[in-house]
């Protein structure tokens, strides 16, 4: 099975690679979105909670736009029966589930990288941390997103469908996020964010877990 995850990862990859279509699309929002909060608060002093919420605001959003396809793009090209074909569904699963965490991490880090570059003021005074919550956010953010691709993929308005199944599935490691991002960039000791760390660890998980019983149900309908 290994093998089959390690196939699906690059022919995604290659995908992408070819088609630039996610990355075009999701820089270009991360682009704008940062444009206009840039302009928005170029009179405004930003402090951790305010750049903390801009910065989940593009993430977020980023993730939407571009994780909803993981799926959706299989049953659009006509390659979803070939995937059925020739992999087991917990590959296709762990396949999808890597490539979208790749993609998260790099859409966050650039969220994370533009807005840091143009709005002055703001400081991650705990940098090692910082990237440990956006790392998980990432993860967190993906893990559910994969799963809720593969529910709407045959559904007639997936564009409708993803953000409204995607939003409440999401609160906790949102609200568990934001939090610990505020606290990584005022400086917190590992102490006192540790169980924030550890909220997001086991909702990936669990999320992980239920998406792989589930996916072969899921996948075979």
């Amino acid at each position: 099975m290994f093998s089959q995850i390690i196939a699906l990862l690059e022919k995604d990859l290659k995908s992408e690679y070819r088609l630039r279509y996610s990355l075009t699309a999701i820089f270009l929002f991360v682009l704008i979105s940062a444009s206009i909060i840039i302009f928005c608060t170029k009179n405004i002093d930003i402090n951790t909670d305010t750049f903390a919420g801009l910065l989940w605001v593009v993430m977020f959003f980023g993730s939407m736009a571009g994780l909803s396809k993981s799926f959706v793009s299989e049953e659009e090209r006509g390659t979803a029966v070939f995937l059925k074909l020739m992999a087991k569904p917990s590959a296709i699963y762990f396949g999808k589930l890597l490539f979208n965490s790749i993609l998260c991490i790099l859409i966050n880090f650039i969220s994370l990288f533009i807005l840091f570059l143009f709005i002055g003021g703001v400081k991650a005074n705990s940098f090692g941390l910082l990237i440990i919550v956006i790392i998980l956010s990432s993860i967190g953010l993906a893990s559910t997103s994969t799963i809720i691709s593969a529910i709407i993929a045959k559904a007639s308005s997936k564009n409708a469908l993803f953000p409204v199944l995607s939003a409440p599935a999401l609160m906790p490691l949102v609200i568990t996020g934001v939090e610990s991002t505020v606290m990584a960039l005022d400086g917190c000791p590992l102490n006192e964010i540790k169980n924030n760390l550890i909220i997001m660890l086991g909702f990936s998980g669990a999320v992980v877990a239920v998406s792989y019983i589930l996916f072969d149900i899921i996948w075979e309908e």
